[in-house]
């Protein structure tokens, strides 16, 4: 005969264990990390809106976490998220379009003279664009001067103004185009834009070989969001005139950093301002005892900016 089974309460330490056992969740670890995760967004929450991501990067480069060069294209991404094809196009007027009736010579003079690589050709008038011709096409009318022109157009890709340019960068890619017209919203031609456009909204202005002048960023020169300057110190003076249009002296200094330091009479020190030949040249980085980065405005916007 068996026993029925006992009613005798549990051992105080039994129990007790027990209750641990069916009461803690199944990882402590998990909740303490998380509450703390939670603390931390609680008392430095992150930013809510585009000016304050912007200003957080603003932030970050000023502490030296990200480099100034880094910070201009990530604006350019977060502002080229907000803009569409009809913002960077290039409005109709100033297309350089190839009339499809045109003679061989004249093409070609249009060609050598633009410098593109491709171009938008038209029938009749340039609102009717019918293809796109490759320049290096064109050489093959030299070879053969039968064969027609409209064999070797390409299709034309047309977007809308609304179009974004996040989603146009997508299509450029995945369909290997690198050029598309803009109509407006009765179906007009409103402008061209390329991904060479696109891309320069992150990364800032694009020049290849051919381009007499060096970008002013090889020099150490990065335009801001804001509009000011982010100017290396160690930027050659006469690269600092070109860019502002301005006639400071490069006899006794190469760099900017060199003058800038002379006019304070002193090793200069992070947040120091000086004005020098129209400009406003904040102190931002300094390394070992020379500065890396000013922050560069005019006088009367870095006054203006001041007050406000």
């Amino acid at each position: 005969m068996s026993e029925p089974p006992s009613s005798r309460p549990l051992p105080r330490h039994a129990a007790h264990q027990s209750s641990r056992s069916t009461d803690k969740p199944p990882d402590a670890a998990t909740d303490k990390r998380g509450l703390f995760e939670r603390l931390v967004q609680f008392l430095s929450p992150g930013p809510d809106s585009t000016d304050e991501l912007m200003a957080t990067l603003a932030d970050a480069e000023q502490r030296e976490l990200i480099a100034p060069e880094s910070r201009v294209m990530l604006e350019g991404v977060l502002r080229m998220a907000e803009m569409s094809a009809g913002d960077v196009m290039v409005a109709a007027p100033r297309m350089d379009l190839l009339d499809i009736d045109a003679p061989y010579d004249e093409l070609l003079a249009t060609v050598i003279e633009t410098g593109h690589s491709r171009f938008p050709a038209y029938e009749d008038r340039r609102d009717n664009v019918i293809g796109i011709l490759m320049a290096k096409d064109l050489l093959k009318l030299q070879r053969s001067p039968d064969l027609s022109l409209r064999t070797l157009l390409r299709p034309a890709v047309f977007v809308p103004e609304s179009k974004g340019l996040n989603e146009l960068l997508r299509d450029f890619r995945a369909n290997r185009n690198h050029l598309a017209i803009v109509i407006d919203e009765f179906g007009n031609t409103a402008g061209l834009i390329t991904i060479e456009d696109v891309l320069e909204e992150i990364v800032g202005e694009i020049e290849d070989e051919f381009d007499e002048d060096a970008t002013a960023a090889e020099n150490g020169i990065y335009t801001l969001a804001d509009g000011s300057h982010r100017v290396a110190g160690d930027t050659d003076i006469s690269a600092v005139n070109e860019v502002f249009g301005t006639t400071l002296p490069d006899d006794d200094f190469d760099t900017i950093g060199g003058l800038i330091a002379h006019q304070l009479g002193h090793v200069p020190r992070r947040g120091e301002a000086v004005e020098a030949g129209g400009l406003h040249f904040q102190v931002m980085i300094t390394r070992g005892g020379a500065v890396r980065w000013f922050r560069v405005g005019r006088q009367a916007t870095a006054s203006t900016a001041d007050a406000g």
